[in-house]
């Protein structure tokens, strides 16, 4: 069973916004069809909503490891978990970022969780993860790098 789970779905907003690929089909296809220019934009935003809706990165802590989108990684090779709102989170996706960094930003999505990686084969100092939850995502890490540290309530 995951300790923690989350899927970061796209804000209502960009699919809202997909929606002008429709009278953008109806402004380009017009001279030769109207119902083939509907049609066509309507196939196009069902297609956008789907790819977001499929592409939608998963946040995961569970047995012992972190995965973010098709990342994983050992809890044992991950170092300071700290969960970031509001303005920090600003700057940490901003003005503190380290290109080096792995990342899994979503539009739409305040919080962010920096995760120090110590694995010394790996390059990238740190990840950078979207969440909706970014203290229970933390807390979760933790938890599962100390699994012997009872659980306060």
């Amino acid at each position: 069973m995951a300790e923690y789970r989350e899927r970061l779905w796209p804000a209502p907003w960009i699919l809202v916004a997909t929606a002008l690929v429709i009278p953008a089909s109806l402004l380009v296809l017009a001279p030769l069809s109207m119902l083939v220019g509907a049609v066509t934009g309507i196939v196009l935003y069902a297609g956008c909503v789907g790819l977001f809706v499929y592409g939608a990165p998963i946040l995961a802590v569970r047995d012992g490891k972190l995965s973010a989108g098709r990342a994983t990684i050992g809890v044992n090779l991950v170092g300071d978990v700290v969960p970031f709102d509001g303005e920090e989170a600003s700057l940490e996706r901003g003005q503190r970022l380290n290109a080096r960094a792995f990342l899994i930003l979503r539009g739409g999505i305040r919080g962010v969780v920096k995760v120090q990686i110590l694995d010394p084969n790996d390059p990238t100092p740190y990840w950078l993860l979207s969440t909706r939850r970014p203290t229970e995502l933390a807390a979760a890490i933790v938890r599962s790098q100390r699994p012997d540290v009872p659980v306060e309530n």
